[in-house]
């Protein structure tokens, strides 16, 4: 069967379908993982004039009455923009149908622009009872309809008469997307309890901007998100991002002493000579780290060997929409006693 689509959907969906030098540029993306994920990597495809993979997202219902009509829906688009909002999904025999509502802004190769909007149909098969070969999560239809709203508001909330669909949480799929951007290789994909590693845990930091206008509107709300890293033999490590709008998202850089410390007899470390500051520097990831609503503080105990009888340990306390050190405490000494000594506080009331 074909879909109603065919060549007017297509043409909406040119994602910088246009430029050989922008399409030869554009990384390859092939995740069929969920269903933004998908649609995500039928526009990629498309924008690197991989129709043949573009046209393989699609199940047996096709977006055109055959491949080349698909391909020659694209002619004269330069690029397309798109925006996704919350899906909603229902299970029904052997299967998990998703609907995602999107905007589409698609702009000709002379510069003029057309809105489209709609929900797409996306189905995964369970994969127990399937046999070779596999079917990923494919899309089973899509209607998109010219739009006269705005680009940025153009993005339904609710697809036919479903009810309304769940707002998309920007700001944490933003999070998600850049802390797996940034550790990818670097952290495990799942904790020690086989859970996912890439959903993080959430905080939300109420407080008064003391920088702001004294109009009475400098309450704010930042969001801060806790991302399992690595687990070791006696120390986890997390990585934080923070956004204090809708519009900021950073990740958290702790500041750290680089320390100096000096031993009675170097041989066995068991008696400490001196500790000392000689700098700081910038830590992307605490070990042993939580974050505490009731100081509005993260603290991290660092262990040096399994025993527990050195490390380091630090806090950072929350004011003014970002986190400063005001203590850290240093145990050099591997006697087999917690023995901390407190070489910085900011703690001491004014």
């Amino acid at each position: 069967m074909n879909n109603p689509l065919a060549a007017s959907l297509a043409t909406a969906l040119g994602l910088m379908a246009a430029t050989p030098v922008l399409a030869a540029e554009l990384p390859y993306l092939d995740d069929r993982s969920t269903p933004e994920a998908v649609l995500n990597s039928l526009y990629n495809a498309v924008n690197r004039h991989e129709y043949a993979r573009a046209w393989d997202y699609f199940g047996e219902d096709k977006p055109a009455k055959d491949f080349d009509t698909y391909i020659k829906g694209f002619d004269g688009t330069d690029h397309v923009d798109i925006k996704t909002g919350g899906e909603a999904s229902e299970g029904a025999a052997g299967s998990i149908y998703f609907t995602v509502p999107v905007a589409v802004r698609a702009v000709a190769s002379d510069g003029s622009e057309k809105i489209f909007a709609g929900c797409y149909t996306l189905r995964q098969v369970n994969g127990e009872i399937q046999s070779p070969p596999f079917n990923p999560i494919h899309i089973e239809k899509g209607e998109l309809k010219p739009s006269t709203a705005a680009f940025e508001d153009a993005v339904p909330t609710t697809c036919g008469d479903g009810p309304p669909l769940p707002k998309k949480d920007t700001v944490l799929e933003r999070a998600k997307a850049m802390f797996a951007i940034d550790y990818a290789s670097q952290c495990d994909a799942t904790r020690p309890d086989g859970s996912a590693a890439g959903e993080p845990e959430e905080h939300v930091i109420h407080y008064t901007d003391t920088a702001g206008d004294g109009s009475g509107n400098d309450e704010k709300a930042a969001r801060l998100f806790r991302f399992f890293c690595s687990m070791g033999a006696y120390n986890e490590s997390a990585v934080y991002y923070l956004s204090t709008d809708a519009d900021t998202l950073r990740q958290v850089q702790f500041a750290t002493p680089e320390l100096d410390i000096r031993y009675e007899n170097p041989d066995n470390q068991e008696k400490v000579e001196s500790v000392g500051i000689v700098g700081f520097q910038a830590d992307e990831r605490l070990v042993n780290s939580s974050y505490d609503d009731a100081t509005r503080s993260i603290t991290s105990n660092n262990k040096w060997r399994g025993v527990g009888d050195a490390g380091t340990s630090g806090t950072w306390l929350f004011r003014n929409g970002q986190f400063s050190l005001v203590q850290f405490d240093v145990d050099a000494s591997f006697d087999g006693q917690n023995n901390p000594e407190t070489v910085l506080d900011y703690n001491t009331p004014p």
